[in-house]
C-alpha cells in the first residue's frame, strides 16, 4: 500500500475505484477530474495488476491511496477468481472494495467510481441528497427511450454508489457482496447483467436507499440524447430537452470510449446518439485530458497498453467519419 499524505479531507469525498493497465489511462483522468472539481478528496485505487500499481506508485497522484491486488483479495476472492473472466471478476469485486475500506481504514462514507468517469463540477450536491436516515444512494440508468435497456442491464447502474458505514449500510453492500459471491455473469434470457441488476430492488428490498435525483449526475452515452449541453465559463451546463430543466454536469460516464490505431477514436458503441454538443464540452474535454496525462514521462513507454489501443481496419479509414461514432482523434486532441 502507497500512502500519499493529505490534508483533512470531507467526509463525503472518500472514493475506491478499481483497474488493471488496460484501463490505466481512464483511471488517472478520473483522478486528474476529482482534483479540478472537489476542494478536498481521498480516492482509494485498488490495482489490478503489477504493472499498474507500479505505475501508479511512480506518479505519486495526489491524495490517493494504492492498494495492491495481494493486499486486497481474501480467500474468498482468490477461490472465485479461478471461475471467473475478467469482467466477472471485477463486478464481484465491486462491493467488496467498499467493505475493504470501511474494514481497514475505517471511513465514514465510501463511494464506490467506475474508473471510466469524469467530474466536471463537485459533487457535493448529490450527496447533500442523502438524509441522515439514508445509507446508500443508486443511481438509475435512464435510458433514452430509443434505447431502452432496462430488461438487460438493470434500472440501476453501478458507476457511483456512496455508502455510509452504518449498520444498515453494511448489510446491504454485504447482501449485495454475497448475491456477486453466487453469480456475477450475464444472462440476456435471465434479463442478468454482472453486478448491477441485484440493485434493482433495493427501493423495495431495504430501507435507507436513495434514488438519485440531481440530472447532472449519470449522464452516459445511453440518455446523452435526451440533453443539451452548453459552457459558461469553465462549467458545463446541461438542459434536460423534455423538462428544460437546467443543472451543472457533476460526472459523465464515458461508457464505451475505444482509442485505436490510424488516430480513430469511438466515442460509444454504435448503437447509442451523442449529440454534437456533448462532443463539444464533454468528449472533447476527456480526450483532450488523455492527450495532456501521455506527457507524462512514466506513461509514454506502455502509452499502448495504457491506452488499450485497438486496431482499426485499413479499409475503413474511408468510412471513418460515417460510421457511428467513429471519428478522427485530431478533431478533439
Amino acid at each position: 500500500m502507497i500512502f500519499i499524505q493529505m490534508k483533512y479531507v470531507s467526509m463525503n469525498n472518500v472514493f475506491v475505484t478499481l483497474f488493471d493497465s488496460k484501463y490505466l489511462m481512464r483511471g488517472i483522468v478520473l483522478h486528474k477530474s476529482l482534483c479540478e472539481c472537489c476542494d478536498d478528496f481521498k480516492l482509494y485505487i485498488i490495482a489490478f495488476d503489477e504493472l499498474c500499481c507500479s505505475t501508479l506508485e511512480k506518479l505519486n497522484l495526489k491524495n490517493t491511496i494504492i492498494i495492491s491486488l495481494d493486499e486486497f483479495e481474501d480467500e474468498e476472492l482468490l477461490q472465485i477468481k479461478k471461475k471467473r473472466n475478467f469482467n466477472e471478476y471485477c463486478w464481484t469485486a465491486t462491493p467488496k472494495s467498499i467493505l475493504y475500506i470501511f474494514d481497514h481504514y475505517n471511513e465514514k462514507i465510501c463511494t464506490y467510481l467506475d474508473s471510466d468517469l469524469m467530474f466536471f463540477s463537485d459533487p457535493r450536491p448529490i450527496f447533500s441528497e442523502m438524509s441522515d436516515n439514508e445509507d446508500v444512494l443508486i443511481t438509475e440508468h435512464r435510458f433514452s427511450d430509443y434505447c431502452d435497456q432496462t430488461n438487460t442491464s438493470g434500472k440501476y447502474c453501478v458507476q457511483f454508489v456512496p455508502v455510509k458505514n452504518t449498520e444498515n449500510g453494511r448489510k446491504i453492500i454485504s447482501w449485495w457482496s454475497k448475491k456477486c459471491i453466487e453469480y456475477c455473469g450475464t444472462d440476456s434470457e435471465t434479463g442478468h447483467c454482472g453486478d448491477q441488476t441485484y440493485l434493482s430492488d433495493w427501493m423495495e428490498r431495504f430501507d435507507g436507499v436513495h434514488e438519485m435525483r440531481c440530472i447532472g449526475g449519470g449522464v452516459a452515452p445511453w440518455n446523452a440524447d435526451d440533453y443539451s449541453f452548453c459552457k459558461e465559463g469553465d462549467e458545463v451546463l446541461l438542459t434536460e430537452r423534455v423538462t428544460g430543466m437546467r443543472e451543472k454536469l457533476v460526472f459523465y460516464h464515458f461508457h464505451g470510449l475505444r482509442f485505436f490505431d490510424k488516430g480513430v477514436v469511438r466515442l460509444a458503441p454504435k448503437a447509442y446518439r451523442i449529440p454534437q454538443t456533448a462532443m463539444a464540452y464533454v468528449y472533447k474535454k476527456y480526450i483532450k485530458t488523455v492527450s495532456e496525462i501521455l506527457q507524462e514521462p512514466n506513461l509514454k513507454e506502455n502509452r499502448d497498453l495504457f491506452l488499450n489501443i485497438m486496431h482499426y481496419r485499413d479499409d475503413d479509414m474511408d468510412e471513418v467519419h460515417n460510421e457511428m461514432n467513429y471519428y478522427l482523434y485530431d478533431l478533439f486532441a
